[in-house]
């Protein structure tokens, strides 16, 4: 008795710091774990099996591999297939597009790739788009036992309870139901959201140079025709041609092989120009998947007051200019003929070479920072980098291959092709996810064991008496929804699975469907930016308030609710 009164006040106390407090989720439920531990109502070898749960190793290794599946030009194809049309018309190909990317991938990290192309976008602000591309990876999410980390937490749960392990399409059904539904839905209500946008001039611009490549579709086309003067936060600022600077372009000069365009943008211009058919932006022939890095030149530096061409910029430190930022002037030359000035702030691709003589730089640049960008994979290695993936997928789904063995090669493999590094891996790796995974699994056997599981199933039962199964369902499900919008997804499934699981256990009843009420009522989190980490994620960037989480989230809410607990008795009967 005493046991379950210890994890009783356990579960309060993770419930109250996850609502009350800022500490991190991760350590909120590795401190509780560790108490367990002093405690004694559990043993090390049993939380370090925990740490091991297969369905946990396949989450970590999805995660690291989604790093290069970012770098493909699959996102590239996603951001022009939505550049263009009429709001609801790009939120329907958004939703689609962004659902069956998330289904096969993490959903985060769908969302994490995708928002710069959002931002790019030239006809719609930002603050239109970004909530509805957080609701459709939720909604892709859904659809597969690998498209969001909740699923995969669940069937750790219950591999863990002696039940037979999800299949890769146990929740399709009902997830497409829920994509379609949601994204009809999210349409119209997409007109409601504000016009947040940022593009004022307020961010020191960089400076950026491409090429009219012979053969390019812009040939022969006005600026206006290319729509060259609608880019999102990159302004066309000059044309050379044939060695003369034309400062003032006017919208109906036309485009011949070989101009060269110097731009003023962000960082996020380079991704831009990247995806513009018949343009090479300079230094784009040594770009293949590389992290870009931001670079400002000293006092010191050697190659001050000489341009990249003179000064051998590319050959002495193994590394390319892609863009240069001198405060809030304008600049005006072909990138390579600027002279460089200390202060510059320069947007390299770095070699190896410089990555291993970092410290050697410290008298050319003052610091030198990781950006979160990184430079597109030409068209041979994206196919390989596609194709890979849906091997590895394709040989799990038929059985072939554990998809944990596969991920494992399939990463071995991006490391040996130079496709990803090391220090991406370092810089990837979901340590939170795995902590709270690890030690959630740990509570969840003591909820278990101790029989206080039970002893809470009972207590909804007789809360629900008379409303039979369907009742304890609907109520699992909710407990879970409301678990998710206060203390996030994953912190959600972990609570809500071991009450529901004992609640199918008190009616004697197959525990499936209410596994099922578990992980859609763990994604179902629309009406808070705290609950998932995709709200999380757009919340900020698309200057949201709560209210706009709350206006749309009700409804989208509602019809996702209505049609998930409509259909689990259909699909998995009791």
């Amino acid at each position: 008795m005493w046991e379950q009164g210890f994890v009783l006040a356990m579960l309060l106390v993770i419930i109250t710091c996850l609502i009350v407090t800022k500490i991190k989720p991760s350590f909120i439920f590795a401190g509780t774990a560790f108490v367990a531990f002093l405690v004694g109502t559990i043993e090390l070898n049993t939380i370090a099996s925990n740490f091991t749960n297969s369905s946990l190793l396949t989450l970590v290794l999805l995660i690291l591999a989604s790093s290069a599946l970012e770098k493909t030009r699959l996102i590239s194809w996603v951001s022009q297939s939505i550049s263009d049309g009429k709001l609801g018309v790009v939120v329907a190909k958004l939703g689609l597009s962004t659902a069956i990317l998330s289904s096969f991938t993490n959903n985060t990290a769908v969302v994490v790739s995708l928002i710069g192309a959002i931002k790019r976008n030239p006809k719609h602000a930002p603050s239109k788009l970004l909530i509805p591309l957080s609701y459709a990876a939720i909604f892709g999410g859904t659809l597969t036992l690998i498209g969001t980390s909740t699923n995969l937490i669940i069937n750790s749960f219950v591999e863990d309870a002696g039940l037979p392990s999800l299949t890769f399409f146990t929740p399709t059904l009902i997830g497409l139901a829920v994509l379609v539904g949601g994204v009809l839905i999210l349409i119209p209500m997409s007109y409601l959201l504000p016009s947040y946008d940022e593009q004022g001039q307020d961010e020191l611009p960089y400076f950026l140079e491409a090429r009219v490549e012979p053969g390019s579709p812009l040939v022969g086309k006005s600026i206006a025709e290319n729509n060259l003067r609608a880019l999102r936060k990159l302004f066309l600022a000059e044309v050379v041609r044939d060695g003369q600077s034309l400062p003032s372009v006017e919208p109906d000069f036309v485009l011949k092989e070989k101009d060269r365009l110097l731009f003023c943008g962000d960082i996020e211009s380079v991704a831009t120009l990247q995806e513009i058919q018949g343009l090479t932006f300079f230094g784009q022939h040594h770009l293949n998947g590389q992290g870009f890095i931001e670079v400002i030149v000293s006092s010191s530096a050697s190659f001050c007051n000489k341009t990249l061409k003179s000064s051998h910029f590319r050959d002495r430190f193994d590394a390319v200019v892609v863009a240069i930022r001198r405060g809030h002037e304008r600049l005006e030359g072909g990138l390579g003929n600027i002279a460089l000035e200390a202060g510059d702030t320069l947007v390299l691709v770095p070699g190896k070479r410089f990555e291993a003589e970092r410290r050697a730089h410290r008298k050319e640049f003052v610091w030198v920072n990781n950006l979160d960008s990184s430079a597109k994979l030409d068209s041979s290695k994206s196919t390989m980098v596609l194709l890979g993936f849906a091997l590895t997928i394709g040989l799990a789904l038929l059985g072939l291959v554990p998809i944990i063995k596969g991920l494992a090669v399939y990463l071995i493999a991006l490391l040996a092709f130079g496709i990803v590094q090391v220090s991406e891996l370092r810089r990837r790796f979901p340590t939170d996810i795995v902590v709270i995974v690890g030690s959630a699994l740990s509570i969840a056997q003591l909820m278990l064991s101790s029989g206080l599981s039970m002893r809470m199933g009972e207590m909804f039962m007789q809360a629900f008496n008379g409303w039979g199964v369907f009742g304890a369902l609907v109520a699992t499900y909710l407990m879970t929804l409301i678990l998710t919008e206060l203390v996030t997804n994953n912190a959600a499934a972990a609570l809500a699975f071991p009450i529901g699981y004992s609640m199918a256990l008190g009616y004697g009843v197959d525990p499936m469907p209410f596994i099922m009420a578990v992980l859609f009522g763990a994604s179902a989190s629309f009406i808070s930016p705290y609950g998932y980490q995709t709200n999380l994620l757009v919340y900020s960037v698309g200057n949201y308030r709560l209210a706009d989480y709350i206006r749309i989230g009700i409804p989208i809410s509602i019809v996702y609710s209505v049609l998930v607990l409509g259909l689990i008795p259909l699909f998995f009967p009791y």
